[in-house]
């Protein structure tokens, strides 16, 4: 039903000075971001490592379903966002367990689609599942174009290894020259 966790969502006031915080003093490079007019809120994601990834998320205007959220503080983790392959299939196996949700969402073209678990009927934590495509959103500075699965690159002591993840990053694996030879032998025995 889930594939991973795909990233944390942070809520905050001010959107430039969490930017800054999480871009130029963490090192997080930034993905897609856009506006949603209807719910009056900012939201912008980034990528941290090979893996990682945060949306930091912030009201445009009054009336953002995130004021009362933010009215006694600055910010904090709103909510953590689950990807699953199939969202109707999701959806089914949660009301056969008699799990509430709520805000099923799909945007045209079918780019993501979404629903939410409240945090009563999740031990505290505000969970979102939804259906996409992790690359379409990641910055093209931590991911492979879609035609590319690995790059090896040699290094001083052996080679690096870059793989495609399927949750949208890249993965590095970094071998010596004996482990390069043991990955060749089995790949070479792996095709025969």
């Amino acid at each position: 039903m889930i594939s991973r966790i795909d990233h944390v969502s942070i809520a905050v006031r001010d959107q430039r000075k969490a930017e800054h915080f999480f871009r130029d003093i963490l090192g997080a490079i930034a993905g897609a971001g856009a506006s949603d007019p209807a719910t009056r809120f900012f939201w912008q994601l980034f990528s941290l490592g090979d893996l990682s990834r945060l949306e930091i998320i912030s009201p445009t205007e009054k009336g953002s379903f995130l004021d009362g959220f933010l009215k006694d503080r600055e910010g904090g983790v709103h909510h953590i966002t689950l990807q699953t392959p199939d969202l109707a299939k999701a959806m089914s196996h949660l009301e056969k367990h008699g799990v509430p949700f709520f805000g099923h969402n799909e945007y045209p073209g079918g780019v993501w689609k979404e629903i939410f678990i409240h945090p009563r009927h999740a031990f505290g934590v505000l969970i979102q599942i939804a259906e996409f495509e992790a690359a379409d959103w990641l910055s093209t500075e931590v991911k492979f174009p879609p035609e590319t699965r690995w790059q090896v690159d040699r290094t001083e002591n052996g080679a690096l290894l870059t793989f495609a993840h399927p949750g949208g990053g890249k993965v590095y694996l970094n071998l010596n020259r004996e482990e390069v030879q043991q990955l060749a032998k089995s790949l070479q025995q792996a095709s025969a």
